[in-house]
């Protein structure tokens, strides 16, 4: 747990950005008004928190999932979020999926230049090899002539 009541907060910047993006341009927002958001926002999240982790221990849970999220909103009576929460859930989910599957593709290439890079290797030797071959064969064969 946090040891002062300021480590709950969210950081002053991630606040700014947020309320910046919700107004129109040219409204201006005072530290104040900022600093009492940023406690609302805290306030709201732990409160969210508790209330999913309420929905993970019944189901004997240690770990909070986005249903446990999702059931807490319920609960809280903030129905109109969940469809949006929802559609940005299964857009992340989707935005993981793709980074996986571009991270295993990515690691497949690696593998198949690895593979072509070694048999180059094993090619380059196997001809330097027959080279040294003939330049023996070639020798042992002015001998036997001479």
């Amino acid at each position: 747990m946090a040891e002062r009541p300021e480590d709950l907060n969210l950081p002053n910047a991630v606040i700014t950005r947020i309320i910046k993006e919700a107004l129109p341009d040219g409204v201006n927002v005072s530290k104040e008004a900022r600093r009492a958001i940023s406690q609302a926002a805290s306030v709201f999240v732990l409160y969210a928190t508790s209330c999913a982790n309420n929905f993970a221990m019944k189901a004997k849970r240690k770990t909070l999932n986005a249903a446990d999220v999702l059931a807490a909103m319920e609960e809280m009576e903030f129905d109109r979020f969940l469809q949006p929460l929802r559609e940005a859930l299964e857009a992340y989910k989707k935005g993981q999926k793709g980074k996986k599957e571009a991270s295993e593709q990515k690691r497949r290439d690696k593998k198949k230049s690895d593979a072509e890079e070694n048999d180059k290797s094993r090619e380059e030797e196997n001809e330097e090899e027959e080279e040294e071959q003939d330049g023996e064969n070639e020798a042992e064969e002015e001998e036997v002539e001479n």
